[in-house]
């Protein structure tokens, strides 16, 4: 019997694990993925870690500019692929390109859709406070994570969760999904669930200015941003005016005024006044320094109680 033929399109880290699994268990015919870009302090030219992956397989690698032109469906038409397999690729195939597969264009998604439709739904998912999060594996359509539900698979949130912790549970939960989908779709046994689009919620991309911490919101609010900005973009607070990243801290027990003060010297870090009790700051990271303990800040600068962070 011939082997099932993949042809997998995507960008980050996230979907590394979706592509090695693939590989391991299909014949993966090509590897789609964005061009390089300029990031990091240098703004070097990087390649994404899907490209450098599928190097390391030796899979053939496209990095069109425009998935809708013609001359790339056409090669892409040309591999005559059972199934198309996207995960956080970063743009919504045209109708021409979901008509390719032989059998079907898929995608891992890392949300429980209808809910965090979008770009970034384990950062908001934590930043909102969620209880749960997931994977769907989901026949794509033309709308943005709108098509039909074949699988869907919940994982609990931590309280002590963080992007990048929920960032890797799901990345291999979806490695796993996929291989399940695909095989229930060759055997006839996939079901095809249609979204309820009133329950639709959605996860836009970040901004700059959700960055910033405001310390008159709750404290559990401010530990949900911290949780859900870490390991990027960072939360960050001003302290004498320098920005001071925050990554890890949890909220405690403790009252005062204004918004902003330093309560408190403790063992672990310093108190932070928050509009509904206060912040145990832990974890830190001044400008231009490595992420540091909280503690180990304090042994170095000396921060007056009252201080006002802003």
């Amino acid at each position: 019997m011939a082997k099932t033929t993949i042809i997998f399109m995507g960008t980050p880290e996230f979907a590394v694990p979706s592509l090695l699994t693939l590989a391991e268990n299909y014949t993966v015919l090509t590897v789609v993925t964005q061009p390089d870009r300029r990031a990091g302090r240098g703004k070097r030219i990087q390649a994404p870690p899907v490209k450098i992956a599928a190097e390391t397989l030796q899979l053939p690698v496209l990095q069109p500019e425009d998935i809708r032109a013609a001359d790339f469906v056409a090669t892409v038409a040309a591999l005559q692929p059972d199934f198309i397999v996207t995960c956080a690729y970063g743009k919504i195939l045209s109708p021409a390109l979901l008509a390719v597969p032989r059998l079907a264009a898929l995608n891992i998604h890392a949300s429980l859709l209808p809910y965090y439709r979008g770009a970034a739904p384990i950062h908001r998912a934590i930043m909102n406070g969620e209880k749960e999060s997931g994977i769907t594996i989901m026949h794509m359509d033309q709308g943005m994570d709108t098509g039909d539900i074949i699988l869907q698979q919940a994982v609990d949130i931590a309280p002590t969760e963080t992007a990048g912790t929920l960032h890797d549970k799901l990345a291999d939960l979806g490695a796993g999904l996929i291989v399940e989908a695909i095989a229930a779709i060759k055997h006839g046994k996939a079901p095809r669930i249609k979204q309820d689009e009133r329950l639709a919620t959605y996860a836009p991309p970040l901004t700059r200015r959700e960055e910033k911490i405001d310390w008159c919101q709750s404290s559990q609010i401010i530990h949900n941003q911290v949780r859900g900005m870490n390991p990027w973009p960072g939360a960050y607070t001003e302290l004498n005016g320098q920005r001071l990243k925050i990554w890890a801290g949890r909220p405690v027990s403790r009252q005062g005024n204004p918004c902003g003060a330093v309560l408190a010297i403790e063992q672990e870090g310093f108190v932070v006044a928050a509009g509904d009790g206060a912040y145990l700051v832990t974890k830190l990271q001044p400008p231009g320094k490595k992420t540091m303990s909280a503690a180990a800040f304090l042994r170095g600068h000396h921060i007056p109680l009252g201080t006002i962070l802003k």
